[in-house]
């Protein structure tokens, strides 16, 4: 005999969909971190800013757009909106917040395109990485 969950569904604004809208703004600020980072890294160079220079802040970024850009290459989805889709349940409404965010996050293009940026944005800093270099521990 099939056990049957007679429990109502949380409501909107409850249970997974906020669990999905929190994933949904850690992607978008990872995404923000992302594309950010390098041209901060531009104009910290310029301006003598010493936090743009930090290995550790260099080094993650470094494998932030590495590991997305090899996510395109691959054609791998990924896993922050696989998670976030399984959390919504498949193709559900989202919230006021998911909305907005999903918005700011996601566009219209071929993937092909996508994945030409990630691999340019990725080469751009490694690049930097070179140009402008991390500090080095004092000995």
């Amino acid at each position: 005999m099939e056990r049957v969950d007679r429990r109502p569904a949380p409501p909107a604004g409850e249970g997974p969909d906020i669990a999905a809208d929190a994933l949904l703004v850690a992607h978008f600020l990872t995404a923000a971190f992302v594309v950010g980072g390098l041209p901060a890294v531009w104009l910290g160079a310029a301006a003598g800013w010493r936090w743009v220079r930090n290995r550790w802040f260099r080094i993650l970024h470094l494998a932030a757009i590495g590991l997305i850009a090899l996510e395109g290459v691959l054609g791998v989805a990924c896993p922050l909106t696989v998670w976030e889709d399984l959390l919504r349940g498949g193709l559900q409404p989202r919230s006021f917040v998911g909305r907005w965010v999903q918005h700011l996050l996601y566009y219209d293009a071929p993937e092909g395109l996508f994945t030409a940026l990630y691999v340019a944005w990725a080469l751009a800093t490694l690049v930097t990485l070179w140009l402008v270099p991390p500090r080095r521990r004092a000995a």
